[in-house]
């Protein structure tokens, strides 16, 4: 596997993804959710994108732009969930 943005990027939304319960943790096979954690994986990527705007190629961009957008989407129904933390 090559490194290179995309990959990065897709590592801090898979991670987003488990604490989000939208997917097992790989290590323990269990699906839980843990909003700070999500919403510190989130943040990474807000960072990323600020860090990295206007050095994007437009596919890299939209890359960016859609797993943001999905991962906050997810983030806001997390939270307006009663019982958000609890395992699953």
């Amino acid at each position: 596997m090559e490194a290179n943005f995309s990959v990065l990027v897709m590592s801090i939304a898979s991670s987003a993804a488990i604490t989000l319960g939208l997917t097992p943790d790989p290590q323990t096979n269990k699906t839980e959710t843990n909003p700070e954690m999500a919403r510190f994986n989130i943040d990474l990527l807000v960072m990323l994108k600020e860090k990295t705007q206007g050095r994007l190629s437009p596919d890299e961009e939209k890359l960016m732009a859609a797993i943001l957008g999905d991962l906050q989407l997810k983030f806001m129904q997390l939270k307006n969930t009663p019982n958000a933390g609890a395992p699953k």
